[in-house]
């Protein structure tokens, strides 16, 4: 198994069968995993904040800090490996609540607004989601199978199965 950590504001693609990518401590950040079967293309990303209008200048330097920049960023990565966009399984987690309770910033909840609205935007829906909440988490997406895990409070479980393959091509189980 070849591990790719994907760090805060970052995001990796790959089609290399048994690389698996990595996002460590979502909080109120969120992990968008999407990944297309037939291709076996796979991307993770990890952004930070919602809307990239508060600092026009990083989004152009740091485009995966921000939901609206990030998330149409990793689309064109991996169909630009090969995927498209109607074939995409998509994973979210995080949109904690992390900081207090008196819901200042209230980032989590607004990072998830900001994942929907971009997501309808490019006609991709959620397969699976673990949003909200209170506790930080960890997931992995697993390239060739597209698998994903989530590690929540010292458990780990399986969010999705892996996925089955008809003639040498990947398509989810019992299709």
């Amino acid at each position: 198994m070849d591990q790719i950590i994907v760090g805060m504001a970052d995001c990796r693609v790959s089609k290399t069968a048994g690389q698996v990518l990595s996002a460590y401590a979502l909080g109120s950040c969120i992990g968008l995993s999407v990944y297309d079967p037939r291709a076996m293309v796979g991307g993770l990303l990890h952004y930070m904040l919602p809307d990239s209008a508060i600092d026009a200048g990083r989004s152009c330097i740091r485009p995966f800090m921000f939901a609206d920049t990030g998330i149409p960023k990793l689309l064109d990565e991996v169909c630009g490996q090969g995927a498209l966009r109607r074939r995409l399984v998509a994973h979210a987690v995080g949109g904690a609540q992390m900081i207090n309770d008196s819901m200042t910033f209230d980032i989590g909840k607004r990072n998830c607004l900001a994942l929907r609205k971009v997501l309808w935007k490019f006609g991709v829906l959620l397969a699976g989601e673990v949003l909200g909440g209170g506790s930080s988490r960890t997931m992995r997406l697993e390239i060739g199978s597209g698998r994903v895990w989530l590690l929540e409070q010292g458990a780990e479980k399986e969010l999705a199965p892996a996925l089955g393959t008809k003639g040498g091509m990947a398509w989810p189980a019992g299709s």
